[in-house]
């Protein structure tokens, strides 16, 4: 048994290693967070392979997840190759928080209902189509980030640029219209022009409304405008269909639909592109590991072609995702407008990812950090260049589940050991949590009730999978990033009314 390979180094973290693995794994939770043993043997596999540089970071909420090679809430840093095996196949999946002046004294609970009745079809999950984009708008957001896409739909959302990572361009320079099209295929981008303001079926992404009903530090929820008994609302979603395909050409993986390996071979087929030898070099590394069930890890040269390529594509696809959550908000706030005859003047906490790549500087060296379900949380030292959070450090949120509390968090000096990480949420459990598991979906609305939270849509048959007992304490998780200097929670937040699939 792996457990047994454990070191414990203080009451909140412990490390595994074994004669296989060439770095360690460092678990950042108490004992009762651990996780089972197969997400031990897929740790224990990443680690054994070169390059990796120092140890693996193991959040709270780390798991395994069927079909992927590295387990989820890790970061896993190298120092000259790229890993994309190590990261799901979304780029920029991530969660935002925006503001608004709704609250509990100005909102009824009927106001609400009416509200998230008339979002179900605005906010879609599972859709073909969702707010149309031109081709062009599509192209200049990869290329450009989120200003596009302002200017496109009359955006009003504040702070939607300055209160997002990289000021909403993943890309430091903006690269041409032509160079777009170099390095993704037309025909997913022409995919791209339906699939804006979709949250999407897969796992939890959701859109909640949360009650502030606790302030842990004063004085830093003030800075960020947030106070007790506020409606905020939470957005969960990645970069859909266009970085879904493109991942899956850069990254070994099994095609889960077959609908899925026809377009995509479709796309990549016919595709001018000058980079056309190394996308074949990159599909034969993919062959030869037969799709990701071979060991080692592909590897990509952090300073070569392949290496360029793969992170211009993620970059892309990345301003996407972005692009997505904010079409989202500005949908969003239409329908109040529409629904409750009143402009919610939303606001963009912050917009953060929780699946990235990016070349940053640890313990005196440039390294590539993969974050494969964990959000940068970067201390103030880390954010002199911003006007609020170079005080407060860099917000990270912690949702727990869907009727549990959500933690608004900030990011701390401190924080070297996880390579300036958080858990982006409690994470799966290995044992129930809760003495009442819900078998169907009238049992989860009953239970649901109880808790005061409402959930729209809900029409997967997996969504009782969402329930409370299926996912690790709140209490524990936080307790976790606390004691490990992590983040410093800021407020609490009670999930009010769900949309998900």
């Amino acid at each position: 048994m792996l457990k047994k390979s454990l070191k414990k180094i203080s009451e909140y973290r412990s490390e595994m290693r074994t004669e296989r693995m060439k770095v360690p794994v460092v678990f950042h939770v108490q004992d009762t967070l651990l996780p089972n043993e197969a997400t031990l043997a897929q740790l224990e596999s990443v680690a054994s392979n070169n390059g990796i540089f120092d140890h693996i970071a193991a959040m709270a909420d780390v798991h395994s997840k069927p079909g992927r090679k590295n387990a989820t809430g890790t970061t896993v840093a190298s120092e000259s190759c790229i890993l994309p095996q190590l990261n799901d196949s979304d780029p920029a999946c991530g969660m935002r928080l925006v503001r608004t002046n709704l609250n509990e004294s100005n909102t009824t609970p009927e106001e609400l209902h009416r509200l998230f009745e008339a979002l179900v079809p605005v906010v879609p999950t599972k859709a073909y189509i969702g707010t149309y984009l031109p081709f062009r708008v599509v192209v200049d957001i990869c290329r450009r980030g989120i200003a596009p896409l302002i200017n496109h739909l009359g955006i009003r959302t504040k702070y939607e640029a300055e209160n997002s990572l990289d000021r909403g361009n993943f890309f430091p320079e903006a690269p041409s219209r032509q160079d777009i099209l170099n390095i993704l295929p037309p025909l997913f981008l022409f995919f791209a022009q339906f699939r804006s303001g979709i949250l999407g079926a897969a796992g939890n992404h959701f859109l909640d409304l949360m009650k502030v009903t606790g302030i842990e530090d004063e004085t830093t929820a003030t800075k960020l405008g947030v106070k007790n008994g506020d409606y905020l609302f939470m957005v969960h979603c990645g970069s859909g269909i266009l970085g879904q395909y493109t991942m899956y050409m850069y990254t070994a993986k099994k095609r889960e639909h077959l609908s899925t390996a026809i377009l995509m071979n479709i796309g990549r087929f016919f595709w001018s592109t000058p980079f056309k030898k190394t996308v074949r070099s990159i599909a034969a590394k993919i062959r030869s590991s037969d799709f990701g069930r071979k060991e080692p890890l592909i590897t990509f040269d952090g300073n070569g072609e392949d290496g360029r390529l793969y992170m211009a594509a993620r970059q892309a696809c990345s301003n996407f995702a972005h692009a997505n959550r904010a079409v989202i908000t500005h949908n969003v706030s239409k329908t109040i407008k529409r629904v409750l005859g009143r402009d919610p003047e939303c606001e963009l906490l912050y917009d953060m990812p929780h699946i990235l790549v990016s070349q940053e500087e640890h313990a005196g060296k440039k390294v590539w950090v993969h974050r494969n379900g964990t959000s940068r949380a970067y201390g103030p030292a880390r954010m002199q260049d911003h006007p609020i959070f170079h005080e407060t450090g860099e917000p990270a949120f912690i949702p727990t589940s869907m009727s549990t509390e959500a933690y608004l968090c900030v990011g701390q000096d401190g924080n070297d050991s996880s390579f300036f990480s958080c858990n982006h949420g409690a994470g799966k459990s290995a044992t129930k949590t809760e003495d009442v598991t819900p078998e169907n979906k009238t049992e989860l609305d009953r239970k649901l009730e109880t808790k005061g939270v409402r959930l729209y849509n809900g029409r997967s048959s997996k969504v009782i999978e969402q329930d409370s007992s299926h996912y690790k304490r709140a209490d524990d998780v936080i307790a976790s990033v606390k004691e490990n200097g992590i983040v410093k929670p800021v407020a609490r937040m009670q999930p009010i009314s769900v949309i998900m699939y």
